[in-house]
């Protein structure tokens, strides 16, 4: 099969967004070692450039998510350890949502961080923001679940650890537990982001049935980049939403219905996609591999 370079819409990525997608979604699956020269093919059918490919290999290098491997004239690149590290936890926040009961336990995180070290102040509020908690105030974070040993390990990697409080306690007052989710999270915001990824995305998932049901012979190259957009578009939602509990939340919360579209639309491209990926990891001098099979849930 001849390898084109593809575009159907114009989306502006970030380079190292794509080449990160690349290697969890496919080059992972095929021994987690891809060419250059590949790599650049393949990120053509998102407008970018030759330049923009190998300056964001090179600072991803450099900064220790990726390693090389030199053949000759060519360049070989595969994770690093910390690579894998990001992508492995990237993709469990993404892909296995929690489903755990709300216990009525309020796990509540404290601290005293003075001015004077506000950047890891920030970078605390950033991290505890990715493990899903929420701030009561400036000072006072709290998720339904019991984060306790990952804030240990994250204040003991900033070095806070005698300035951080952690409490597991239950409400008591006249504030409802969903007046508190409320507080702490924008759930209009959140389910904003939900219903706009069901509407964009029923409509494709529609209109691709009805092209399959037509006849039509829809090509492995279009497969690829909607199901690169529809991966790229769908794994930004766990940073809006950290799973909440469902007890605590609005009855016709959209979570359950992207999650299921997802993982309908995702089905039924992987095949033709993964076609075309192989197609051109094999055509540029890449080592043939057996695809591993990979489940994906939400």
């Amino acid at each position: 099969m001849t390898t084109k370079r593809l575009k159907y819409r114009t989306i502006t990525y970030h380079p190292q967004q794509v080449v990160l997608t690349l290697y969890g979604d496919y080059i992972l699956h095929l021994g987690g070692e891809i060419a250059i020269d590949t790599l650049i093919k393949l990120l053509a059918n998102f407008s970018l450039s030759e330049q923009a490919v190998r300056s964001a290999i090179s600072r991803m290098s450099r900064n220790g998510l990726l390693k090389v491997r030199r053949d000759g004239r060519r360049s070989y690149y595969s994770l690093s350890d910390a690579g894998r590290t990001l992508l492995t936890e990237g993709a469990t926040r993404i892909f296995k949502r929690k489903t755990a009961k709300w216990d009525g336990t309020w796990n509540i995180i404290t601290y005293t961080i003075p001015e004077r070290t506000r950047e890891i102040r920030d970078i605390f509020r950033q991290e505890l923001s990715w493990l899903g908690y929420g701030p009561l105030s400036e000072a006072t974070w709290l998720s339904p679940y019991d984060m306790t040993k990952e804030v240990l390990e994250l204040a003991e990697k900033l070095k806070i650890q005698d300035s951080v409080l952690i409490f597991n306690s239950r409400q008591v007052g006249s504030v409802s537990p969903n007046g508190i989710m409320n507080w702490c999270w924008d759930l209009n915001k959140i389910q904003q982001k939900y219903s706009n990824f069901v509407d964009k995305y029923q409509d494709k998932l529609s209109d691709h049935r009805q092209r399959l049901k037509a006849g039509e012979i829809i090509e492995p190259g279009e497969c690829f980049v909607e199901r690169f957009h529809l991966i790229h578009e769908y794994r930004k939602l766990p940073f809006y939403d950290p799973d909440l509990p469902l007890e605590l939340l609005p009855k016709n919360w959209l979570r359950p219905q992207a999650a299921s579209l997802f993982n309908e639309y995702h089905d039924l491209l992987a095949n033709k996609a993964n076609e075309y990926f192989d197609s051109a990891f094999q055509s540029y001098g890449n080592t043939r591999r057996t695809r591993n099979t990979i489940t994906q849930t939400a």
